[in-house]
């Protein structure tokens, strides 16, 4: 069986968020399965994408309307990806340095949608599976089954993966004339709340949907920035499934980023070393517990309550605090400032460092993450198998994988995103934390959890094979 994966984010091709991790880690548990997965992402002008060997496997010319695109498939030469990769070359559209925040990525998304398919179509490359991830592949599942220019796919099953349901790249209508022509009967496949919404065009027309986890599957059908009816109309042929980790990438033991390696056995050691040098870098107490957020300073993340949940935290309790992320300008703004207030206590590093963030997650006594929404969240699996004790809100994923030491867990867990909540279970940490036999006893527990795509990779593989025989 081959699926192809097609997808703006594939880890380490171009990453911007959790959607690269997963398209980076799902097709190569699934080849280790049984199957035949493979990528397809745009090319973007990065240091992974210059440096990588290509070769071209089919060219061809497109249009947008009345605009022709000369386009280029490429196969990276790459076998430490563990799967098959390929990627859309269009100059001057997709080859530029960042995945998104232009002000054409609506042509982007759809030239890339529309390349993939008339790559497969006339190569006759057909796969049994097109997986589709987020709302930027939303069209596929229309393209394929409206659309008289892949009338030899239509018959080709199309999975659609919600990674997360805040992002629907919704278009106005002055730019229908971008699609192949397609029966106009059908124009309804593509319209919610009176424009084109490709999310919601994937899940009308998708054979299946899936959610990254099935908590977020539930919460999605009462709370899905406008797409409640829909998800709850299409109930039936939709599924969540708990993402899972690259338990290759991510391994204290091997992991060639942090500072020094440990396992389960050797987690207290290998983890004073490390945090050793965050304190060292960052100018922090070694001797005090130490609390670090790691991710998008947005509200979704509820990273706009941080500068608050510092200054309570750190003028009433002993405790330290180190951020890595970049954002809301604002909000990156406040959390330098208080870099002086809380000299010694407190620092941040503003932007992204990939070997930072492992050496972070090696390093840190407890993870924070005091997300509003978290359709699945890595950050507390990558926790949990560096040893690290996750504090996280109860919603989506996050209620799934973290149990509350209260319930006989290895978490702290708490219902609401506030200051109040955030503040009172960094309170409950520090009491772990000063109950060393305890603490121990749990990042001992939580090394050997088993949150691998192994299981995971079953569950879709199940889902393609009903699929194939329908």
């Amino acid at each position: 069986m081959n699926i192809l994966h097609t997808s703006f984010e594939c880890y380490p091709i171009a990453k911007v968020g959790g959607l690269a991790d997963v398209v980076g880690a799902l097709p190569k548990y699934q080849n280790n399965v049984g199957v035949t997965a493979s990528v397809i992402t745009p090319y973007y002008d990065n240091q992974f994408n210059n440096t990588s060997r290509r070769k071209s496997v089919y060219k061809n010319t497109i249009y947008l309307g009345d605009i022709s695109y000369r386009y280029s498939i490429e196969k990276i030469l790459s076998p430490q990806l563990g799967f098959e990769a390929y990627r859309v070359y269009i100059k001057e559209l997709l080859d530029r340095p960042n995945v998104y925040n232009y002000e054409d990525d609506a042509e982007r998304c759809i030239v890339f949608q529309l390349a993939v398919l008339d790559w497969i179509t006339n190569t006759d490359n057909i796969p049994d599976i097109i997986h589709c991830h987020d709302h930027h592949t939303g069209l596929i599942p229309f393209l394929v089954s409206h659309c008289d220019q892949f009338t030899k796919l239509k018959k080709t099953p199309t999975v659609l993966t919600i990674h997360n349901a805040q992002y629907q790249g919704q278009l106005s209508y002055d730019k229908l004339h971008y699609l192949p022509p397609f029966d106009h009967d059908k124009i309804g496949l593509l319209d919610w709340n009176n424009c084109i919404n490709p999310l919601a065009s994937g899940i009308k027309c998708a054979w299946r949907v899936t959610a990254v986890s099935p908590t977020y599957m539930q919460e999605l059908q009462q709370k899905a920035n406008g797409l409640e009816e829909l998800l709850r109309h299409e109930n039936k042929k939709c599924i969540g499934i708990l993402n899972g980790i690259d338990t290759h990438t991510w391994n204290a033991e091997i992991d060639p980023m942090i500072i020094k390696n440990y396992k389960e056995t050797t987690v207290v050691s290998g983890k004073k070393e490390n945090k050793k040098w965050i304190c060292n870098h960052f100018g922090l107490d070694i001797n005090k517990p130490l609390f670090g957020f790691i991710g998008r300073l947005v509200e979704e993340k509820g990273a706009d309550l941080l500068p608050e949940i510092i200054r309570e935290t750190l003028t009433n309790l002993e405790g330290s605090i180190v951020v890595l992320g970049s954002g809301n300008l604002e909000v990156e703004e406040q959390l330098q400032s208080l870099t002086n207030e809380f000299k010694g206590k407190y620092n941040t590093h503003i932007g992204y460092d990939e070997r930072l963030s492992h050496i972070i997650y090696a390093g840190v006594d407890f993870l924070l993450m005091p997300s509003r929404v978290e359709p699945c969240g890595l950050n507390q699996l990558y926790a949990l198998r560096y040893g690290t004790v996750p504090i996280t809100r109860r919603t989506g994923g996050l209620k799934d994988t973290v149990i509350d030491i209260g319930e006989n867990g290895f978490g702290i867990c708490h219902e609401n995103t506030s200051v109040w909540d955030v503040c009172y279970s960094i309170q409950r940490a520090i009491g772990l934390y000063e109950d060393q036999q305890k603490y121990r006893g749990i990042q001992h527990q939580i090394m050997k959890i088993d949150h691998s795509w192994s299981q995971s990779a079953h569950q879709y593989i199940t889902i393609y094979e009903s699929l194939t025989n329908q």
